[in-house]
C-alpha cells in the first residue's frame, strides 16, 4: 500500500516514469511503464531487476540487440476481427516489422546468449515466430512497403496493361504539346501536367478555345488553362478503367490476407505485449545506465541497509552541471528501526529523506538503483509519506490539520512492515504543544514496530530519541569553519539547527543573538553548543580517518608495486646467474685445456728456468683473468676453487723442479710476489710497483701500500697466503650476497616481547655488520608494550644513530624507523 495517492509526485518518481517512457520505442512499451507500479511480491520484483541487469549487459556488452522498432500493431489487430475488413499496405508493412523483430529476438537467444542472459532468454522463448504470416506478408509486401506487382497474377496482368497504356498516351500528349507549341499556343518550355488523374497540357487562356478537348483546372492567374485534348480521352479513360480495377484487385488480395491471419489475432497480441515488454525492459537498462543503477543485495524481510546511495534525479541535474552529490550511508534494521535526523536549514535533511522514499519505491517498482552494488535492499508492504504543504481552502484544511490526518492514518494503518517518511515532524503548531504530540506519536509508531525516517528541529525529540530502544538520532554535519552544510549523514548523534551561527553569519547583530541566547538560557545553549563540538570533533576525526585510508591504499599501491619489481628483479638475476653459470662452464672447459698445456710445457722444459717462469706467468694472468669475470654465483665460485687448486697442485709441481732455487731468491719485491702487511697476518699479491708505493691485491680489494709497511713471504708461505686470499673472498662474496637478500623491514606484531626483543636483536646485529643505514620495525600500535620493549632495546644499543616514528601514511607511531651509525640521539 502507498499513501499518499500523490506518492510518485511528492517524491519525485513521475519524473522517472515520464523518462522512460521517452526512452520507449513504441506504443506497447509506453504502456508497459504506465502500467508500473510498486510490487510486494519478492519474487517478481526480482524477476524485473535480473531482466534489467541482463539488459543492461547487453547493452554494455553485445554490438547490438535486434529492437530498433516496434510500429503500432492494435488498430490493425482491432480492425481485422470484423469479417470483411482488411488492412492498408502500410499496415501490413507495420506487421511485417513486428514478425521480422520477433523473429531476431528469437533467434538472438539461441546459443551462447541463453547462458549468458538466462532471465531474459526465458521471456525471449515466449516469443513466437510465424513463418506462415510472415511468408503472405513477404510475398504481398516489398522492402519500401508497397503492394508487389505479382502479389497475384492478376495484379501483374493489370499493371501491365496500365504501363503499357500509360507508355502510349504519353507518347500522343507529347506529340500534341509539341504542335501547340510550334503554333504558339502555349510557351515554349511548357511540359504536360496531371491533374485530376489525367494527362493535360497547360495552354495560355486566351488560346484554350482553339485546342479540342477537356478542361480540368486553370492557374491561380487565371493566365494558363490546363486541357486534356480529345484525342487521348479515350486512352485516358482506359488507364483510369486500370487503376480501379488494380484497386479492386489489391482489396481482394488484403481479404485474403486478413481471412487468413484474423485466427492468430489473440497471438499476434501475446506477440506484441512481449516485444512491448522488452522494449519496457530496454528503457529502465538505459534509465540505469544514465544514473549508474545497480542490481543489490535483496533481503526478504524489512531492511535498509545502504551505501553510497544517491537520489537520482539530483544526479542527473548535477551531472549536467559537472557535480557531485554527496552519497547516503543509512541502515535500518530490527534493532534501530526509526531514524530521528536533525541539522541545520538547507542541509538535506528532506533530500535524504525523499532519497530513502524514491530509491525503495524504484526498488519495488523492478527498477535498478543508484547505490553501492553491496548495499542491502528489504521490503516493505506499506510506503507512508508526510511531505510538504496539505492545507486546503476547500476542505477547511490547515497545514497542522492536514499532517495530523496523516498522523492518524498511520497509527491506524501501520505495522511491521512499513516505512514512513515524515519531514519536518510536529511542526507546524506552537512548538512545546506540537513536540509532545509529535513525541508521543513517535512512541506509538516504535511499538507497531515501524521501520521509518523522520526529520525535525526539536530537542525533546532528540532527547526521547537517544532513549528509545528501537530509535536513532542522526544529524546533517555542519563545516563550522566554513558555516555551511555538508549534506552528509552521521547516524548516532543528533545534529545542531546552527541557528545562532548562520543568523551571525548573515550580519544579525550581536546583541540580538545574545538577548536571544539569554532567553532560551543557558542549557539548552550548552547543550545545543556541546552537539555541535560533538559533531565537529566526529567530522574532524572522520577527515583524519579518510587521509588515513588514502595513505594505507597509496601505501599498499607502492607495495604492490615493489614486490612486482622484486619479481622482476628476480627473474632478472636468475637470467644473468643462468648466462654467468653457462659463461663459467665456458671459462672452466677453456681454463683446463690451458693448464694441462702448462704443466706439459713445465715438464717437458725439465726444469728451464726461462720457461718454467713464462709458463707460471701464463697461469697467473689465467688466474687474474678468472678473478675479473667472476659473477658472483655459489657454483661459479665452487668452479673456481677447482681451478685455484689446479693452479696450487701446478705450483707444488714447479717448486719440485725448481728445487731449492726458489729458497736462494733474492728478497727484493717484484710484481707477482705474496706479501704480507708488517705485523698483520694479512697477505695478498703484488700486482703493480711504482717507486716507494706498491699496488696489493689483498682478496678482491686492491690497495696502494708503502713498501716499508709490506714483508715478501718465503716459497714455503706462498700456498698459504694464496689460501688467505681465498678465504677472504669468500667471505666478501658471502657478504654481497646477504646485503643483497637483506629485507629492510621485520614484522614483530602479534610476539611476545621476548620473541620480538630477540628477533630485533639478531635483525639489528645483522645491519650492523652489513653496514646498512636504514631499517624499519613493524610493531603495531595496540597497547604500546611491544614498541616500549624494542625502544628500552634501542636505547641501550651502540652504532645507532637515533630512532623514531615513521611517518602517518605509512604506520606513523606503530612503525620505528632507526637510523644505523655513530652518534645516539
Amino acid at each position: 500500500m502507498i499513501y499518499p495517492i500523490g506518492f510518485e509526485n511528492k517524491t519525485g518518481f513521475f519524473r522517472i516514469r515520464e523518462m522512460l517512457s521517452e526512452l520507449c520505442l513504441s506504443a506497447a512499451g509506453s504502456q508497459c511503464v504506465e502500467n508500473m507500479s510498486f510490487m510486494c511480491e519478492g519474487n517478481e520484483i526480482m524477476l524485473q531487476i535480473e531482466r534489467t541487469e541482463e539488459f543492461r549487459k547487453i547493452l554494455s556488452f553485445e554490438k547490438e540487440f535486434p529492437l530498433e522498432r516496434i510500429p503500432d500493431i492494435q488498430p490493425l489487430l482491432k480492425k481485422i476481427r470484423m469479417e470483411g475488413a482488411y488492412p492498408e499496405p502500410d499496415e501490413l508493412f507495420s506487421l511485417k516489422i513486428i514478425l521480422e523483430t520477433g523473429r531476431s529476438i528469437s533467434k538472438f537467444f539461441k546459443g551462447k546468449n541463453s547462458e549468458n542472459y538466462p532471465v531474459l532468454s526465458e521471456l525471449g522463448q515466449m516469443v513466437k515466430v510465424y513463418p506462415f504470416i510472415l511468408g503472405m506478408l513477404e510475398k504481398i509486401i516489398h522492402k519500401k512497403g508497397g503492394i508487389k506487382d505479382n502479389a497475384s497474377s492478376q495484379l501483374l496482368h493489370i499493371r501491365k496493361e496500365k504501363t503499357s497504356r500509360e507508355s502510349e498516351i504519353s507518347g500522343r500528349i507529347q506529340s500534341i504539346l509539341k504542335n501547340v507549341k510550334s503554333e504558339g499556343l502555349t510557351d515554349k518550355d511548357a511540359s504536360v501536367a496531371v491533374r485530376n488523374g489525367r494527362l493535360v497540357i497547360p495552354v495560355g487562356s486566351s488560346n484554350k478555345r482553339k485546342i479540342k478537348g477537356y478542361i480540368h483546372d486553370e492557374s491561380a492567374t487565371g493566365k494558363t488553362t490546363y486541357i486534356e485534348p480529345s484525342e487521348v480521352v479515350e486512352l485516358n479513360n482506359e488507364i483510369r478503367e486500370l487503376e480501379l480495377a488494380e484497386k479492386r484487385e489489391i482489396i481482394r488480395i488484403l481479404k485474403d490476407f486478413a481471412d487468413a491471419v484474423r485466427p492468430y489475432n489473440e497471438e499476434l497480441c501475446e506477440l506484441l505485449d512481449i516485444l512491448g515488454e522488452f522494449d519496457f525492459i530496454r528503457a529502465k537498462a538505459l534509465f540505469a545506465s544514465r544514473i549508474d543503477g545497480v542490481k543489490p543485495v535483496f533481503k526478504p524481510e524489512p531492511l535498509v541497509n545502504w551505501k553510497d546511495a544517491v537520489h537520482p534525479l539530483l544526479y542527473l541535474t548535477f551531472k549536467k552541471e559537472e557535480k557531485e552529490v554527496v552519497p547516503l550511508n543509512i541502515t535500518l534494521d530490527s534493532e534501530q528501526r526509526i531514524l530521528v535526523i536533525s541539522g541545520p536549514n538547507a542541509g538535506g535533511k528532506s533530500v535524504c529523506l525523499q532519497t530513502v522514499g524514491l530509491l525503495q519505491y524504484m526498488f519495488q517498482c523492478g527498477m535498478l538503483v543508484p547505490a553501492s552494488e553491496n548495499s542491502e535492499f528489504g521490503l516493505f508492504e506499506q510506503l507512508f509519506l508526510d511531505i510538504g504543504d496539505e492545507q486546503s481552502i476547500e476542505n477547511d484544511l490547515s497545514t497542522y490539520s492536514s499532517r495530523l490526518i496523516n498522523m492518524k492514518y498511520f497509527l491506524k494503518n501501520s505495522n511491521d512492515r512499513t516505512l514512513i517518511l515524515i519531514d519536518e515532524f510536529g511542526s507546524g503548531t506552537e512548538p512545546i504543544v506540537g513536540g509532545a504530540i509529535a513525541e508521543t506519536i513517535l512512541q506509538q509508531l516504535n511499538r507497531i514496530k515501524v521501520y521509518g525516517v523522520l526529520t525535525t528541529h526539536y530537542t525533546n525529540l532528540k532527547h526521547f530519541a537517544s532513549s528509545e530502544k528501537g530509535i536513532v538520532n542522526g544529524a546533517m554535519l555542519f563545516d563550522t569553519g566554513a558555516m555551511q552544510p555538508l549534506f552528509r549523514l552521521e547516524t548516532g548523534k543528533p545534529g545542531s539547527s546552527f541557528a545562532f551561527e548562520i543568523a551571525r553569519k548573515i550580519g544579525l547583530p550581536e546583541e540580538i543573538l545574545q538577548s536571544a541566547a539569554d532567553r532560551v538560557g543557558e542549557d539548552h545553549v550548552r547543550f545545543d553548543r556541546h552537539l555541535k563540538d560533538i559533531i565537529r570533533d566526529k567530522y574532524y576525526w572522520e577527515r583524519k580517518r579518510r587521509n588515513i585510508r588514502k595513505a594505507e591504499k597509496k601505501l599498499m599501491n607502492d607495495l604492490e608495486r615493489y614486490y612486482s619489481e622484486l619479481k622482476e628483479s628476480e627473474k632478472e638475476r636468475k637470467k644473468i646467474i643462468e648466462k654467468a653459470k653457462a659463461e663459467a662452464r665456458e671459462i672452466l672447459s677453456s681454463v683446463n685445456t690451458r693448464i694441462e698445456n702448462t704443466i706439459k710445457e713445465i715438464r717437458e722444459a725439465q726444469a728451464e728456468k726461462k720457461t718454467t717462469k713464462a709458463a707460471r706467468k701464463k697461469v697467473e694472468k689465467l688466474k687474474e683473468n678468472l678473478q675479473t669475470d667472476e659473477s658472483g654465483d655459489k657454483n661459479l665460485r665452487d668452479k673456481l676453487e677447482k681451478v685455484e687448486n689446479r693452479i696450487k697442485n701446478l705450483k707444488g709441481d714447479e717448486s719440485k723442479i725448481e728445487g731449492e732455487e726458489a729458497e736462494g731468491c733474492d728478497q727484493q719485491i717484484k710484481k707477482g710476489d705474496m706479501v704480507k702487511l708488517s705485523g698483520q697476518d694479512l697477505s695478498g699479491e703484488v700486482m703493480d710497483i711504482d717507486r716507494g708505493s706498491i699496488l696489493v691485491a689483498f682478496g678482491n680489494m686492491i690497495t696502494t701500500v708503502n713498501r716499508n709497511r709490506l714483508e715478501k713471504l718465503g716459497a714455503g708461505n706462498k700456498n698459504e697466503g694464496q689460501e688467505k686470499i681465498s678465504s677472504a673472498y669468500s667471505r666478501t662474496l658471502n657478504i654481497k650476497e646477504r646485503r643483497i637478500n637483506f629485507s629492510h623491514e621485520i614484522d614483530v606484531r602479534g610476539m611476545r616481547p621476548e620473541e620480538a626483543l630477540k628477533k630485533a636483536d639478531d635483525f639489528i646485529n645483522e645491519a650492523i655488520m652489513l653496514d646498512i643505514k636504514e631499517v624499519r620495525i613493524l610493531h603495531g600500535k595496540g597497547g604500546g608494550v611491544l614498541r616500549q620493549v624494542i625502544r628500552n632495546y634501542l636505547r641501550g644499543m651502540d652504532l645507532i644513530k637515533k630512532y623514531g616514528d615513521e611517518i602517518v601514511e605509512c604506520g606513523g607511531a606503530g612503525v620505528t624507523v632507526v637510523e644505523l651509525g655513530e652518534e645516539k640521539s
